[in-house]
């Protein structure tokens, strides 16, 4: 009997890279979900007096979480609209993803689910048969729903979704200019014309319009923008070329205490003396990318605009994330996987005076685990009990309730990109505690009230051996008590980014701590 198989298109990360498909069996699924599947009733309780919102959910890949004009971090960034939802709305200062990875991360936003609960651990496992999503939830409650942009989850192609009434997408991660797959639209192939940010934007907006106004919608735009390689429309390239660029203070080498997977990452596909295996400057590429986020600004402005036109701004909840933050250098490395915060941490601004007041700043960790159970709340609908996140809206109203004292993220190995080792960390607001899986090395523990840049790893700082041990407790605990001890082990496939410069640094030396002499 043949294998049934199902595959992704892993995209490229990086200059001058192919995008490479691959596949593997779909057999192999634990017997018992840890989720509630698909059935016939997707029917969920309506909230007492809860009036359903209109919804605009505009997501971004790798933006992180600095990289706000109004955030200060580069003197030379702009972004008006996101300034302008801040500022009118709300700023979660804390915001953070469970995993730093494309199709996990947007897993977890649509399901309430860490990874190892909806088994998309990486960018090649498929999506779990009976797996919902929030939209389901939402369309069942009696909303158009659309989806406009990248899926990459789980599967090789673009095609529509469960739980959507307009669906717009392309294959993988797609490309800032035709590539030849073109669009899929409600099923049928057309042709990209153009600037895929404009053109998701325009989708956006034409859908918008043609609405009647009868039922209350849900709006998931989900651009393939900031995602490497970095490609301004026309308009902005160039805009930041005599920009001065801040190189990160932990970008130095030789770093006390750094595990030695990190120090030998640097000359690698994600590191800084290697990055994507070319001669690459990290603060030109910062400004590409910055160049590249302007045509997402640009088109949430374009939304609001249309709200306002339609009088419709007020009442509508407007959330911008991204899926995953991304490094330019910090402790030597470039792109995401890592527990460091400029990897995990991301943007994430929402507007609706309706529902928050305006200048709201949000200071307690939240996470992608809690998109779809908040949205569900803006529905009107209690969400469902399977869901691990949690309903922001107590936070948005000021109300002191007792919330998540700590917050697990998880990464697990990939044989594309064998230089981030396996990842389990525990943040709490003041210490995060990092554990690596299958590599001889040390872990990490970091005091953020003190040490914000992550510079100091206190794993063998005397005074610390009883946060280590609670963290470490706290970590395994967490991971048994949501079903996380097993490790997955996907099948080998796509291409390999293994390489080293033969001229740049060799490998660390072994970490001083775990090094004992005999006597003689």
């Amino acid at each position: 009997m043949e294998t049934e198989r199902r595959g992704v298109l892993l995209a490229s990360d990086g200059p001058g890279r192919p995008h490479a498909a691959f596949s593997w069996p779909a057999a192999g699924e634990p017997a018992t979900p840890a989720f509630e599947t698909r059935t016939a009733d997707l029917a969920l309780p309506r909230r007492a007096g809860g009036k359903p919102r209109n919804i605009i959910v505009i997501l971004t890949d790798d933006h992180r979480y600095d990289a706000m004009g109004f955030m200060g971090t580069q003197d030379f960034v702009r972004t008006p609209v996101l300034d302008r939802l801040a500022r009118e709305g709300a700023h979660f200062r804390n915001a953070f993803v469970t995993t730093a990875l494309c199709s996990p991360s947007r897993a977890t936003i649509f399901t309430g689910l860490y990874a190892h609960q909806h088994r998309v651990v990486d960018n090649n496992h498929p999506i779990a048969p009976g797996l919902v999503f929030f939209p389901e939830y939402l369309q069942a409650a009696g909303y158009e729903t659309a989806f406009i942009g990248k899926w990459h989850m789980g599967l090789e192609g673009d095609d529509p979704q469960p739980g959507f009434d307009r669906w717009v997408s392309f294959k993988g991660q797609g490309d800032y200019w035709p590539n030849g797959d073109g669009l899929n639209v409600d099923g049928e192939r057309i042709e990209q014309d153009g600037y895929l940010t404009d053109i998701l934007n325009d989708f956006a907006l034409d859908w918008l319009e043609s609405r009647t106004r009868e039922k209350p919608f849900m709006l998931f735009l989900a651009h393939k923008a900031v995602h490497a390689e970095f490609y301004p429309a026309p308009r902005h390239l160039g805009r930041y070329d005599g920009a001065s660029f801040r190189y990160p203070e932990t970008m130095t080498a030789g770093v006390k205490d750094r595990p030695m997977w990190v120090e030998n990452q640097r000359n690698s596909w994600h590191g800084v003396d290697f990055a994507y295996h070319a001669d690459l400057d990290i603060g030109d590429y910062y400004k590409r990318y910055m160049e590249t986020f302007l045509s997402v600004d640009e088109g949430i402005g374009r939304i609001v605009e249309h709200l306002e036109a339609r009088g419709e701004l007020d009442e509508t909840l407007i959330l911008y994330m991204s899926d995953n933050g991304f490094m330019f250098g910090e402790h030597g490395l470039i792109d995401k996987r890592t527990a460091y915060e400029e990897s995990m941490r991301i943007p994430m601004v929402a507007r609706c005076p309706a529902l928050f007041a305006g200048g709201t700043v949000v200071d307690e960790v939240v996470a992608n685990l809690d998109i779809a159970p908040w949205l569900l709340g803006v529905a009107g609908l209690e969400a469902p009990g399977w869901m691990e996140g949690r309903d922001l809206a107590p936070l948005l109203a000021g109300e002191k309730v007792a919330w998540r004292e700590s917050l697990l993220y998880e990464y697990y190995w990939e044989r594309n990109f064998p230089q981030t080792p396996t990842v389990h960390a525990i943040r709490e607001d003041r210490y995060k505690y990092i554990h690596f899986h299958g590599v001889w090395d040390i872990d990490e523990l970091y005091d953020l009230q003190e040490d914000p840049l992550e510079s100091t790893n206190l794993i063998f700082s005397p005074g610390h051996e009883a946060i280590v041990e609670r963290l470490n407790a706290k970590l395994f605990d967490t991971l048994e008590a949501t079903g996380g001890l097993q490790i997955p082990l996907p099948r080998d496939a796509g291409e390999r980014n293994i390489l080293r410069n033969a001229g740049a640094a060799g490998l660390a030396p072994f970490p001083a701590d775990l090094l004992k002499r005999l006597a003689r």
